[in-house]
């Protein structure tokens, strides 16, 4: 019996409508266009406005979409995995929710909370459901509202971050296409580099939190870079070697969207053309576990059978890694 791998029949992407654009910002903290744009590739992020309207609004509309355009009943998913940096709240689990709002009453769901890599370290823990042959559907959600946790005062970070995310379905396969292989690291020590201070239990929330800005996004822009340009490129460059794979042989890099100048030094380590790379950062700017469905939603119709495909991702904790996949179809 050939061996069963888990592949990605299916992927949708979610936005919000709300566009928050560079010249916007400039009203907002003393920046400009040309430098965001220089510095980062950010043009534009999308913003999740109005009341009570959380991360499982994100994911539900992609997994709605998901559902619908691969002609799958809600009812036969076994299992839904929710990568957000942004829930909800601390519990229910956000894929509690958004498998209750989709009507995948037989499915059990968690979230997984590895900041930007999220979506790499659920598509990889979701794979292993499927190889052991225990589930035959499963959805792997990326999506944050990151405008939750940002200070618009704060133009280190207020600039990057967007809302958004998507979803794919991961299917058993015997033709030797799907998820082939993944790299995944943690290091803890980045922890004081990229951090939100309060409103976990180590630093519950008070008034006092709450006025020294505690409870926002926290990031030595320097230090991060530097991380994150040296270990994204790596692991990305270790996958390809591990599998015996050039540049000729990949025919998309698919790269966490945090900054223009990290996803530019990881094609040139791996001898990738720029015309491979999957870039939506312009239009998004970084929406955390969200980047890479992104990606895949807005590329699909440019993805053909067979296709390599490298996933690389860097994130807090410092987490990074990288997902090695045959693409298993042709898009319609």
């Amino acid at each position: 019996m050939n061996k069963i791998t888990a592949a990605i029949t299916g992927v949708h992407g979610w936005v919000p409508d709300y566009v928050l654009t560079n010249k916007e910002l400039e009203t907002m903290v003393e920046t400009n266009d040309e430098w965001i744009t220089s510095r980062t590739g950010i043009k534009e992020r999308r913003i999740l406005k109005g009341e009570n309207q959380g991360t499982s609004v994100i994911g539900t509309g992609a997994v709605k979409g998901l559902l619908e355009k691969t002609g799958t009943d809600a009812k036969d998913i076994d299992l839904l995995i929710c990568a957000t940096t942004t829930p909800d709240m601390l519990f229910p689990a956000t894929a509690n929710v958004i498998s209750h709002n989709v009507g995948a009453i037989n499915a059990f769901s968690y979230d997984l909370q590895a900041a930007c890599s999220g979506f790499l370290f659920a598509l990889s823990t979701a794979s292993q459901f499927i190889e052991t042959g225990k589930y035959k559907k499963v959805i792997v959600v990326g999506a944050d509202k990151m405008s939750s946790i940002i200070d618009y005062t704060d133009r280190q970070t207020c600039i990057i971050f967007g809302d958004g995310g998507g979803a794919v379905l991961l299917e058993p396969d015997t033709e030797g296409y799907g998820i082939k292989d993944s790299i995944l690291h943690t290091d803890g020590s980045g922890e004081q580099f990229l951090h939100m201070k309060a409103g976990g239990s180590r630093k519950p929330a008070t008034p006092e939190t709450l006025l020294a800005k505690e409870h926002y996004v926290f990031q030595e822009g320097s230090q991060v870079f530097k991380f994150a340009v040296t270990n994204m490129a790596s692991v990305a460059a270790e996958i390809m070697e591990k599998n015996n794979l050039t540049g000729d042989d990949v025919a998309w890099l698919v790269p966490h969207q945090a900054n223009k100048r990290i996803i530019d030094a990881t094609a040139n380590r791996m001898g990738v053309n720029s015309d491979k790379v999957m870039l939506n950062i312009h239009k998004y700017g970084n929406t955390t576990s969200g980047t890479i469905p992104l990606c895949l939603w807005e590329y699909e119709k440019q993805l053909k059978k067979g296709d390599n495909l490298i996933l690389a991702a860097f994130g807090g904790g410092f987490t990074w890694g990288s997902v090695y996949v045959k693409w298993a179809y042709d898009s319609k």
